[in-house]
């Protein structure tokens, strides 16, 4: 019997380092960036992201003393991470951006660029790390709250929208989720940012399992009017 608890166990805490992993999958959205019109054939974004690290790189390397090039290059590393070919270079490329950003907080602790870009990072080293994301858990809120207090504007409220992502979709048991908290930061990022779609996307999301019926009607009536423009002013 005690064999079969203990696989139990396992099998559970497997599941819920899958679930917070899958969480920073979705928490960590990042508003789409322009891209450049191709001349000839079909958009690459891979390589998009390619010059664009390089670049990044190049100006961070190039200051000797951390500044905004820090955050830009962990941009840089995030958005080149979604398109890793395996976990292996995910990994590499969070490392770096996190490095980067670690390296500029502690020189500046109120750059909140600095801050955000940690915690997305981070969260793309949850994707890996997978059954020891718990332990990044933490990391990642205390690096978006920071950025919450610091500029919440900053990324169309990205703060509050990663952190109402983490409580709405992490485990309550072993983790940080939490409805209450959830909600709250939410409702800020549409309050902040009400026509980036994804904030009011995200709310509608939480309304439906919780069953908000007027939450529900708020958020697709907004939509529906936003949608139109959005696909304008963020479609780059």
């Amino acid at each position: 019997m005690r064999k079969y608890v203990i696989v139990a166990m396992k099998c559970y805490s497997a599941r819920v380092c899958l679930v917070v992993a899958a969480t920073w999958i979705f928490a960590c959205t990042e508003p789409a960036q322009p891209h450049p019109k191709a001349k000839a054939g079909v958009f690459d974004p891979v390589a998009y992201a390619d010059v664009r690290l390089k670049r990044a790189r190049d100006n961070f390397l190039a200051t000797p003393t951390p500044n905004d090039t820090a955050w830009q290059f962990g941009a840089a590393c995030y958005q080149r991470a979604e398109f890793a070919k395996d976990n292996p270079e995910r990994a590499a490329l969070a490392q770096e951006g996190i490095d980067a950003c670690r390296k500029l907080v502690t020189a500046n602790p109120k750059n909140f660029g600095g801050h955000y870009y940690l915690g997305m990072n981070v969260g793309q080293m949850a994707r890996v790390k997978r059954f020891s994301a718990l332990g990044l858990v933490k990391d990642m809120e205390r690096a978006f709250t920071a950025v919450s207090d610091l500029n919440a504007t900053f990324s169309h409220a990205g703060a509050d929208r990663n952190l109402g992502l983490l409580y709405f979709k992490a485990p309550s048991i072993i983790s940080v989720g939490d409805k209450s908290k959830a909600r709250v930061h939410l409702e800020r990022a549409v309050e902040i940012a009400p026509d980036y779609p994804a904030n009011r996307l995200n709310l509608l999301e939480a309304c439906i399992k919780w069953k908000d019926t007027a939450g529900i009607a708020d958020q697709r009536t907004a939509l529906r009017e936003l949608l139109p423009k959005a696909r304008k002013e963020f479609s780059g």
